[in-house]
């Protein structure tokens, strides 16, 4: 039985960390796109949990409950919406359950599977995070007073970005399955958006569907491209 993360009497949120209190389990598998919300809930007063699938998802919710879920309908073992449908039927329900995803025309069927909200990537900054946030919880739970808008971008490590990029060079480099060629396309092409990297993004989206592979030999070499650059740390 799996026990809701939350303190008996927690601290009230505050303009400053409006989240306070909160913990998110955010189901995604890049590591770019994770560490921004990590660095986003971290700002925000919240503490982030992260999973890469939906096998290590469940394996989460077995031992505990957390205040919101995100979750990317794209993942390697699966459909997110599947998973963010099987919560909206679960009893008791976690109290806020969002869909995050580069693709903006999976906000429909996130809402029909259940999602309360979607996030559409990339995150535009801090402030749009926290309003995305504040919108769904209870006004217990959200600060009181006054709250000012932060106008802070964050900046993941780079070196997430390059992870990615090898996680993806990898996979295609031992096979061009149809349906390792869709799963790469919606992952690279969400990651690139995440980067502000509309060149790879635009070529990621050529991966998938009829012609697929008549594209990644230009995807692959942009991969290159990108890990030869040296990295600012």
């Amino acid at each position: 039985m799996t026990e809701p993360e939350t303190l008996v009497h927690p601290r009230a949120a505050s303009p400053s960390r409006p989240l306070l209190g909160l913990t998110v389990l955010l189901v995604e598998d890049s590591r770019f796109a994770s560490e921004m919300l990590r660095l986003m809930c971290l700002r925000s007063g919240a503490r982030l949990r992260r999973a890469d699938s939906l096998r290590a998802a469940r394996r989460h919710l077995q031992v505990y409950r957390p205040s919101v879920m995100i979750v990317d309908p794209g993942l390697p073992d699966g459909s997110g919406l599947d998973l963010i449908e099987a919560l909206n039927a679960a009893y008791p329900r976690i109290g806020v359950i969002l869909a995050m995803s580069g693709d903006a025309g999976l906000e429909g069927a996130a809402r029909r599977a259940g999602a309360d909200g979607f996030l559409s990537k990339p995150l535009a900054g801090l402030a749009d995070f926290q309003q995305a946030m504040l919108r769904h919880l209870p006004p217990d739970r959200c600060p009181v007073g006054l709250y000012a808008l932060p106008e802070a971008q964050i900046s993941p490590d780079p070196l997430a970005y390059r992870d990615d990029l090898e996680h993806i060079r990898n996979l295609l480099a031992t096979s061009h399955d149809a349906a390792v060629m869709a799963y790469a396309a919606q992952f690279l092409s969400g990651v690139a958006r995440t980067a502000l990297d509309p060149v790879l993004a635009r070529a990621a989206n050529a991966l998938a569907g009829q012609g697929a592979e008549a594209g990644l030999a230009h995807v692959m070499g942009l991969i290159e491209a990108r890990l030869a650059e040296p990295v600012a740390i």
